[in-house]
């Protein structure tokens, strides 16, 4: 079932909609969750995680309407939207190092939804990896000047 995963990471919103449809006729919601959704590789990052790394808007979307069908409100907000890999990079700050401005902007719009402000500071603008670094850093690092703006702005207005 890490079909989902592969998925997520090429993009392909019809086959994830697919599989998702043929596991829903097969599976219980507990195994959907844990085979699915919430399924992991070796170094933690789950279908949501890929697709932000992509920078994947639309299939970020999709697996949350999926989300929202079988998973609990703290399952979403722990599982998904604040997980951690293997470096400690969760959704955020790995939308940061592939310098996914859309994806970043579509991230914070989702979490703003449904974390406390507090949360959103410490576990999105201030959360850091194993070696210290920030999603603001790994943004200075590229170089890219329109993702080191939309964070500032981010942070700023919310």
């Amino acid at each position: 079932m890490e079909r989902l995963a592969y998925c997520s990471i090429k993009g392909n919103v019809e086959a994830m909609r697919e599989i998702w449809e043929l596991a829903k006729a097969r599976l219980t919601t507990e195994e959907l969750k844990i085979l699915i959704l919430l399924r992991t590789d070796r170094a933690g990052r789950n279908a949501w995680y890929n697709a932000a790394y992509r920078g994947k808007v639309n299939v970020k979307r999709e697996i949350m309407e999926l989300a929202k069908e079988r998973l609990t409100t703290e399952e979403i907000r722990n599982e998904m939207l604040l997980r951690t890999d293997g470096e400690e990079w969760n959704a955020w700050i790995i939308s940061a190092f592939g310098g996914e401005v859309d994806a970043m902007r579509e991230i914070w719009e989702m979490v703003k939804e449904r974390i406390t402000r507090e949360v959103i500071k410490n576990e999105m603008l201030l959360r850091t990896d194993r070696e210290g670094r920030k999603a603001w850093q790994f943004a200075s690092f590229s170089g890219n000047v329109n993702l080191m703006r939309e964070i500032w702005e981010m942070a700023k207005r919310d």
